[in-house]
């Protein structure tokens, strides 16, 4: 392990290590919490993203693309779990969705303006089965979002049985992001060769992960207890603090791997990382998420405002256009994060 890591991994320590602090010493600022939890949430992130690209460098794109997305999603799971426990539906909705925007849009517009802008001809070039793949699990995803948001604006009879219907959507999606994984994960058989040898043993990055994937939890509850507070101190939106803060936050330093890995020219990696983290949260988070609601203080369904159903959609929409064809430039990346720009603007104006 290099000295820089070395000291990161102090560092996020003695973060993790404050944000307890701060949340049980009476008197301290709830904004200053809240600043110090994400702190150590986008420190985890990194360890969560550093641990697994090391395991990563034992396999190809594909594998090591699904290994950072499933432990990187690990902080926003229980920031979202926490958030039910604690009644902030709000919240916890519009961090699902904002992890999905942020990342398909935001994340993935830096990821093609950085790996465009190294290529001679402008052009960043990657397999397009991917985001095709992603496409299609997040319109699957977004298909029951609008049919219920339908149901719902018309006051129709199956208005009254959302919770039902979310209940049995979340199995079929998640049944059909079980079989997607298992036949994209076959396509990775074949590890593509290192530059870089793996600098952390199996059993080192597996104790890294065990143990960040525990003060993860830790850290979501500070994080969630001092969200309310610095909302009302700042006079900002539920819906923009989960959709832009805590989406941005939760997803930080995974997304700064994606970029990284398209400024080195690694386009198949960059793109595999930022649109695993897409198809997951669409297709496997959210519907988890619905199924263990059921055992919180509030029940997660894809009942949601129509405003974010038509976000989704235009988002699918959008991302497939760019991308399916497995070619983008520059100008189809700024055009990705305008979207993103627009949308946290709406947020910012909702309740």
């Amino acid at each position: 392990m290099r000295p820089i890591e070395r000291g990161l991994l102090a560092a996020v320590a003695v973060a993790t290590a404050t944000a307890g602090v701060t949340r049980y010493v009476h008197g301290v600022s709830s904004v200053l919490a809240f600043v110090v939890a994400t702190i150590a949430l986008a420190g985890l992130a990194w360890i969560v993203s550093f641990a697994t690209e090391q395991l990563g460098e034992r396999t190809g794109p594909a594998v090591t693309g699904f290994l950072q997305s499933t432990v990187g999603n690990l902080p926003e799971f229980f920031v979202v779990l926490f958030a039910l426990n604690a009644g902030q539906l709000v919240v916890a909705q519009t961090a699902i969705l904002g992890s999905i925007l942020s990342n398909a849009l935001l994340v993935l517009g830096l990821v093609i303006v950085a790996g465009a802008n190294r290529e001679r001809d402008g052009v960043m070039r990657f397999s397009a089965r991917l985001p095709n793949d992603t496409a299609t699990l997040l319109l699957i995803s977004t298909l029951i979002i609008i049919l219920i948001a339908l149901t719902t604006g018309s006051h129709d009879p199956a208005s009254h049985h959302s919770r039902t219907i979310s209940i049995v959507g979340a199995v079929a999606i998640l049944v059909v992001y079980g079989l997607w994984l298992m036949q994209y994960l076959r396509s990775d058989a074949q590890p593509a060769m290192r530059v870089d040898r793996p600098r952390l043993s199996i059993a080192t990055s597996l104790i890294l992960l065990t143990v960040t994937g525990t003060a993860a939890a830790f850290v979501s509850d500070w994080f969630v207890h001092a969200l309310t507070p610095t909302i009302h101190s700042l006079h900002i939106s539920k819906a923009f603090a989960g959709l832009v803060i805590v989406a941005i936050a939760g997803n930080a330093v995974e997304n700064a791997t994606g970029i990284v890995m398209a400024a080195k020219g690694r386009s198949e990696l960059a793109i595999s990382v930022v649109k695993n983290s897409v198809a997951q949260i669409a297709a496997f988070l959210y519907p988890a998420l619905v199924l263990v609601s059921l055992l919180t203080a509030t029940t997660l369904t894809f009942s949601l405002a129509p405003v974010y159903a038509g976000a989704l959609f235009g988002t699918a929409v959008i991302v497939w256009q760019v991308t399916g064809d497995g070619e983008a430039t520059v100008f189809e990346g700024a055009a990705l994060i305008t979207a993103f720009v627009i949308l946290a603007t709406v947020a910012a104006f909702e309740s």
